[in-house]
């Protein structure tokens, strides 16, 4: 389950830059601006080849807000395939979850082995996470700089360890 704001699409840090915003050692940027529905987004070209690489050991869905719609924007403008699954939302006034993916994220992975990249992961989320019967793993990132070498390891190193 890949997010997208906070993990592809980064916020600014205290400058009002997105740390991937600023020009590398070779003075390439790490991604560049969007404007995608009328709102600015900073994608990661880097957390989408980390995405790419991923692909070939994970099932990649789409578990934000963006729904349908990442897919309308992001594989041209970062080259990741088309037609990622998504997981739809219930927005119904009253939920009960501290976290608002939870209940469709759960009916969506059902029992397989699970692993969340988001950026808001909470308390709620982590006890769901430890309450699941399947092998979950939860991975947060930082919404400054998004899906990086760290997570990507942290990923890998899990999904070793299921195929064992």
């Amino acid at each position: 389950m890949v997010d997208i704001d906070g993990v592809i699409s980064l916020f600014a840090g205290g400058d009002g830059q997105p740390e991937a915003a600023h020009a590398g050692v070779d003075g390439a940027k790490a991604g560049g601006f969007h404007s995608i529905e009328g709102i600015p987004h900073f994608l990661s070209a880097t957390a989408a080849a980390h995405l790419l690489a991923l692909s070939s050991d994970f099932e990649l869905v789409w578990a934000s807000g963006w729904e349908e719609r990442a897919n309308d924007h992001l594989p041209h403008l970062l080259g990741l395939p088309e037609g990622i699954p998504f997981v739809r939302f219930d927005r119904a006034v009253g939920r009960t979850n501290s976290h608002w993916k939870l209940d469709a994220i759960e009916h969506y992975a059902a029992l397989r082995a699970l692993a969340w990249v988001d950026d808001a992961l909470d308390s709620e989320c982590r006890n769901w996470a430890e309450r699941r019967a399947a092998p979950t793993l939860l991975v947060q990132t930082d919404p400054r700089k998004g899906l990086g070498e760290r997570e990507v390891e942290v990923l890998m190193q899990w999904a070793r360890g299921l195929a064992r």
